[in-house]
């Protein structure tokens, strides 16, 4: 008689979870050791906020608050549904680490490399052409890394030209956004992203290109180790989301495995599929910041190059946002540090 009461009792708790939507079965699924830790934590946090719900499906009786507890109950629901969805929307970045630890390795040092930029700069930026023939713009710039992400400021004259002013600004999670004083323009205004891919006082270098984004990109895959010229690197294809404002499907980067700094550099333009080659030369480090001194771009199918090349500056320029409001700039007469 006992063991038909309990039989009894289970078929009824059984039924009442069933016809109030629950879960009835929920306490007994434990996590099994082939779940791994993601798993074995996405079970704990549905056991966790689920059971108060499934428990009081189970009483026959609710009483005078019944619709409290539902509502209680509810709220449960959807704060491990929220959970769920945060812990599930992380187990790819974490896979991928885990699989390859070498990533991580690559991504975090790329992405110090550019957060603990403080620098002033003077240089040179050149287009030369098929036939040697060369035009030469001065280039000024400087960049910090603030708690909302990265600010370039930058200026770029020439002789019988006026100046382009630049003010990049980069977050943390790679949104750029671009404002510009062009030549016959006296005020600042938003570049639209429609010229974002413009050559830059008609060099191979576009405005985009001025900012190392691709970094901070939530697509990443390491590919096989290559050696570039003499320099072991690692290989890393960053891609870019189809929504994301940027002109490039793809960025495939060479870093040396010592210094963890690029040397060579292809971007794939969507669309069109061309390509844009970067190379970085005379690698230093100056503060104990590595920087190149030279970097040449090429346009796949475009006959000659461009090279901007820093000639002085400082890797430790102790900047502040003063110094990057672009309407008050005037970089062609600043001291470099």
């Amino acid at each position: 008689m006992k063991t038909g009461r309990k039989k009894s009792s289970e078929a009824c708790h059984l039924k009442c979870g069933s016809e109030t939507g629950c879960i009835p079965r929920l306490e007994n699924h434990y996590p099994s050791p082939w779940m791994g830790p993601i798993g074995t934590l996405a079970v704990y946090i549905a056991m966790t906020f689920l059971r108060p719900l499934v428990m009081l499906s189970r009483r026959r009786k609710f009483g005078r608050y019944a619709d409290a507890r539902w509502a209680n109950c509810a709220l449960g629901t959807i704060q491990a549904s929220i959970a769920l969805l945060v812990l599930l929307s992380l187990v790819h970045t974490w896979q991928a680490f885990a699989a390859n630890p070498d990533l991580e390795t690559v991504l975090t040092g790329s992405r110090q490399r550019i957060e603990k930029l403080d620098y002033r700069v003077i240089g040179r930026l050149t287009r030369v052409e098929d036939n040697g023939k060369r035009t030469s713009y001065k280039f000024v710039a400087k960049a910090h890394w603030f708690p909302d992400g990265l600010r370039l400021l930058c200026e770029i004259s020439g002789p019988g030209s006026e100046k382009t002013s630049l003010l990049l600004h980069m977050s943390m999670g790679g949104h750029v956004t671009i404002e510009a004083v062009l030549p016959g323009e006296k005020a600042a205004s938003a570049l639209p992203f429609e010229r974002w891919n413009d050559p830059l006082v008609g060099t191979d270098f576009s405005y985009e290109d001025m900012v190392e984004s691709q970094f901070f990109w939530k697509h990443q895959e390491l590919l096989a180790p290559e050696k570039y010229g003499a320099r072991d690197c690692f290989v890393l294809k960053s891609m870019s989301d189809s929504q994301a404002r940027t002109y490039y499907d793809s960025v495939t980067s060479w870093i040396d495995r010592g210094i963890l700094y690029p040397v060579h550099v292809v971007k794939m333009l969507r669309g069109t599929r061309q390509q844009k080659e970067f190379i970085y030369y005379g690698l230093r480090q100056i503060d104990g910041v590595w920087s190149a001194t030279q970097v040449e771009a090429k346009l796949q199918g475009k006959p000659g190059s461009s090279i901007l090349v820093i000639e002085r500056g400082s890797g430790r320029a102790n900047l502040g946002r003063r110094d990057f409001d672009i309407s008050q700039s005037n970089a062609q007469g600043e001291k470099v540090k």
